[in-house]
């Protein structure tokens, strides 16, 4: 049992490992920060989508006004929902990634151009910049996913 659990530890000691959690770990708690965005445009814009939120402002007729759709609401909620989307898949991926071997270079260039591309596209959306920022972001982070999944199947299948 011992043998496992240095098996494990050698694990964490990898410096890709340690790599890829440090920059999981940065677009995690990226992600996790558009709650707290979206809660602020709700609150600034007054724009709830729940009866519940809308209590603090009355109740019957006063209070439905603000049970609304707001356009930047909406735009907060599509970043994040575009977050979601892409960053579940890095994270996995990311993770099959750092176990097939790649050299700690290699691996630094994909975690740090994909932790790039995803803060870009946030402020590409938040602020928001002109296209084709947005989509270009989106597209370069998506084409990191896609190469270390290319790695991962090449190592595991040899293709």
């Amino acid at each position: 049992r011992s043998g496992e659990m240095a098996k494990l530890t050698q694990f964490i000691d990898n410096e890709v490992f340690q790599a890829y959690a440090t920059y999981a770990t940065i677009v995690l708690v990226k992600m996790m920060l558009m709650s707290p965005i979206t809660a602020y445009f709700r609150m600034t814009r007054k724009a709830f989508a729940n009866p519940e939120d809308t209590a603090s402002f009355g109740k019957g007729d006063s209070a439905k006004k603000y049970l609304r759709t707001d356009p930047d609401v909406e735009r907060v909620r599509r970043g994040h929902l575009n977050d979601l989307e892409n960053i579940v898949p890095f994270l996995g991926i990311g993770l099959l990634y750092a176990l097939s071997g790649p050299d700690l270079y290699t691996a630094l260039l994909h975690f740090r151009i994909f932790v790039g591309a995803r803060i870009t596209h946030s402020f590409a959306y938040l602020i928001p910049l002109p296209q084709p920022s947005r989509g270009l972001s989106w597209a370069i982070g998506y084409a990191v996913t896609m190469s270390m999944a290319y790695k991962v199947l090449k190592t595991a299948l040899y293709l």
